[in-house]
């Protein structure tokens, strides 16, 4: 994905034909949906959308798993669905009843494989088809509430509350469309979101002043990060005088080695793979082997990278940095969610 970027910054130019013909897109699709063209269908049960509008990771899972807890606190009925992006199959499939993982990682997707050993109570799906997979949600377990994962974009259902994160961090001066900047859809379209949540960092002057002039109920977040270590698939202590090599596949790695910082953690050597990317045995291999040449004693990696690599029976000791997600001004958070 940095990669990605840094290809984006050179040749924005030579992209800025391809910027105008994605802004036609999706010019064109959201008239539809607001002239009803478009069909987009209602559900019998509450659906809370958590989405984004810009590229690369903005923190929807640990979202997704923090408004989970805080509904189910509430004695609300709870059920997540998610398209399960990267996934091997098609059609609706269930990945937990809310007692665990079904299937395997490759069926559903990382995201929605970690959800279901995180969250218990909730039953989670995967379909690209949300609006069929929300009513097969309600058929077999009743919900309450769904809460629609990468929802913002996906019009097709509808949904009683729009919560919209935005990435703090991202420089004004990418709040341009895709292939030329970050954005998924001009950021005026940010005006269907109900909640917006700032994550990942205080966002500068003008984006503030962005964010403000919406007069949409806007919430800094914070995050808890902590480090649970690994040795072939056991629970083990803090490495004494420990060097740490970093190792991550998501959307944004930049952040996750600003929290490994704030963390305390020195790193001498990291590797950085694309958001999602499927990591085979040889590349766990050539991990661990340039872990060792730096005089790594522990590799720090993410929960979402953490599912593909442990099947792979590492040779090395991991740490698996947990990231919570905690709202300012919870009550009032949770009040209007709950309206």
């Amino acid at each position: 994905m940095q990669i990605f970027y840094s290809i984006m910054k050179k040749s924005k130019w030579l992209l800025f034909p391809l910027e105008i013909l994605y802004w036609g897109i999706i010019f064109l699709r959201n008239l539809f949906y607001d002239f009803n063209l478009f069909k987009t269908h209602k559900v019998p049960c509450k659906v809370i959308s958590v989405g984004n509008i810009s590229v690369g990771g903005t923190g929807k899972t640990p979202t997704v798993i923090y408004l989970s807890s805080l509904l189910l606190k509430k004695g609300k009925r709870v059920a997540v669905l998610s398209r399960g992006h990267g996934r091997t199959t098609k059609g609706s499939l269930l990945v937990s009843k809310g007692n665990g993982p079904l299937c395997k990682w490759r069926d559903c997707g990382d995201e929605p494989f970690m959800l279901s050993e995180k969250l218990y109570d909730v039953p989670i799906l995967v379909d690209e088809n949300r609006h069929r997979g929300s009513l097969y949600l309600i058929k077999k377990f009743n919900p309450e509430i769904i809460i629609m994962d990468d929802g913002f974009q996906h019009r097709s259902l509808n949904r009683d509350i729009d919560i919209v994160l935005v990435d703090g961090g991202i420089h004004i001066k990418d709040h341009r469309l895709l292939p030329h900047g970050l954005l998924r859809e001009p950021f005026h379209h940010i005006k269907r979101a109900d909640v917006i949540l700032i994550t990942k960092g205080q966002p500068e002057p003008l984006f503030q002043r962005k964010l403000m002039e919406t007069h949409i109920p806007t919430f800094q977040t914070r995050i808890i990060p902590s480090v649970v270590y690994h040795q072939h698939h056991q629970n083990i202590k803090n490495p004494q005088n420990g060097k740490y090599y970093i190792v991550t596949g998501i959307g944004n790695p930049e952040f996750f080695k600003r929290t490994v910082k704030h963390l305390g953690y020195d790193f001498c050597g990291y590797e950085i793979f694309s958001d999602h990317f499927n990591f085979s045995k040889t590349d766990l291999n050539n991990i661990e082997n340039n872990a060792k040449k730096t005089g790594a004693t522990c590799i720090l990696t993410t929960q979402k990278d953490w599912v593909k690599l442990r099947e792979l029976s590492p040779n090395f000791s991991f740490g698996i940095v947990d990231i919570k997600i905690r709202v300012s001004n919870e009550n009032l958070f949770i009040k209007l969610i709950n309206t």
